[in-house]
């Protein structure tokens, strides 16, 4: 009798081990028929499926490959994005109803739009690529720092016993791998810090982080990244002062032979570690209105109408 509860068990295995075969037999025969640009960007989704730490699974592929190709998922662009590798997919964030200066804060890996007002970043750009293996990142930082460039000097003690975490907007980890050290310790500056609960900060907004840094580069080749906090009329405010924004937002472009498509979302603090991400997609549309921003100011009217007003219907 010990011996019939394995054989069951292994049924399914069995059976998840044949599915696999089929779909890379079905993926190798679809391949050969492929103009070869396109059999160099499966190569490659493939090479990183086998590369463990960029977290990429099979799903992912055979996903990618229909999503890349055959769906209905990027916006045309009347033109494509011009001109070196830049942390700006389309434009540096420009403010429509948002009221106070903002000053340009320029770092190796990411771009801050600073408010001494709000003692905050308004927002953080960064672009995420590919790289052949992801390396060790080096070990993290042990302190933040005051940003002597700001007038706000908000100091990292100003957060102690406030319930709140330093949370960051360009990541720690991200900017670590594909810059090297004296970027990542760049995002330890209190100019790319604003208030967040430990469960957001430790939970989704963490999570979605390492797929930016991860696992979307390896299977789009390159991606842009654009986050920040959402201030309420009146914060409430730390004990040093620094108001506490209500949400926090993200928005992911990716770009492939002439499209654009995003992911755009919005997490309230309350957000809990273990929600689905899904829950919190939103427009690019709803993120500008509640911040004040044009968050892609350069990109043509047409699409930008388009892009901005979807939500996508599943997290890549």
């Amino acid at each position: 009798m010990s011996r019939r509860p394995a054989a069951r068990r292994a049924r399914p295995f069995r059976a998840f081990g044949w599915l696999n075969l089929l779909v890379v037999l079905s993926l190798g025969g679809w391949y050969l028929v492929q103009p070869p640009k396109r059999q160099e960007e499966v190569r490659t989704l493939l090479a990183n499926y086998l590369e463990r730490n960029k977290r990429v699974d099979l799903v992912d592929v055979v996903s990618d490959i229909w999503t890349l190709y055959y769906a209905d998922a990027f916006v045309s662009l009347e033109r494509a994005p011009a001109g070196a590798p830049s942390p700006h997919f389309a434009g540096m964030p420009r403010s429509t109803t948002f009221t106070h200066q903002v000053r340009v804060l320029r770092n190796t890996g990411y771009v801050v739009g600073y408010s001494e007002a709000l003692e905050s970043p308004m927002w953080v750009a960064y672009r995420m690529w590919d790289l052949e293996h992801l390396p060790v990142p080096p070990p993290r930082p042990e302190t933040f720092a005051v940003d002597a460039r700001t007038v706000a000097r908000v100091r990292p003690e100003d957060y102690s016993g406030s319930g709140y975490d330093r949370g960051h907007m360009a990541p720690n980890y991200a900017i670590a791998t594909h810059f090297g050290v004296a970027a990542q310790e760049e995002t330890f500056l209190m100019s790319n810090v604003v208030p967040q609960k430990h469960a957001l900060n430790a939970g989704l907004w963490k999570e979605l982080e390492l797929r930016a840094a991860t696992s979307y580069p390896a299977r789009f080749h390159e991606i842009w990244v654009l986050a920040g906090p959402a201030f309420g009329a009146h914060p409430a405010k730390l004990r040093g002062g620094v108001p506490v924004p209500e949400a926090c937002w993200m928005v992911l472009l990716d770009e492939h032979e002439g499209g654009v498509r995003s992911l755009a979302f919005w997490f309230p603090q309350d957000a809990p570690a273990d929600a689905p991400l899904v829950r919190y997609l939103t427009s690019i549309d709803r993120i500008e209105a509640a911040i004040g921003f044009d968050l892609l100011p350069d990109l043509p009217a047409a699409p930008a109408a388009v892009l901005e007003a979807k939500v996508a219907e599943r997290v890549w």
